[in-house]
């Protein structure tokens, strides 16, 4: 027999929103998993802003012959921020030889390549950045 004030969950007279047993742990509203996001990110900004990227602003000559050198000017090119500079083709990226490196300036020799054009290319990390600057390489 079924009574009307009973404890029973199908009862809408006494019904508890208090529920027990598994899966019945009381969820947080979306709201905190919104702003632990928001204080995480707001801890993280100093770190990432600190970082300052490694930027080649200059390339002294533009063009040059195997072995030559030259030299990269820009800001952050330290070892500590860039492990290698390259010259690239479609394919390939053939590494310089670093003569120099200093925060704002690399001095490299140009790579055994073929006669062409190539974009200039440095390794930050396990990246390499292929970069808008370009290195003519004569005979």
């Amino acid at each position: 027999m079924f009574r009307a004030h009973s404890n029973h969950p199908s009862s809408s007279r006494h019904f508890s929103p208090r529920v027990t047993g598994k899966g019945s742990e009381r969820r947080r509203p979306v709201t905190h998993g919104i702003w632990a996001v928001a204080l995480l990110a707001l801890f993280l900004v100093p770190i990432v802003v600190a970082q300052n990227p490694a930027k080649v602003t200059a390339l002294d000559p533009v063009s040059g012959k195997v072995n030559d050198d030259v030299t990269l000017t820009g800001e952050n090119l330290g070892k500590e921020s860039v492990a290698a500079v390259f010259l690239s083709d479609a394919q390939d990226d053939f590494k310089a030889t670093l003569v120099e490196q200093a925060e704002q300036k690399i001095l490299m020799k140009v790579p055994q390549v073929k006669a062409g054009s190539y974009n200039l290319s440095i390794q930050i990390k396990d990246q390499i950045l292929i970069l808008p600057l370009r290195f003519q390489v004569t005979e």
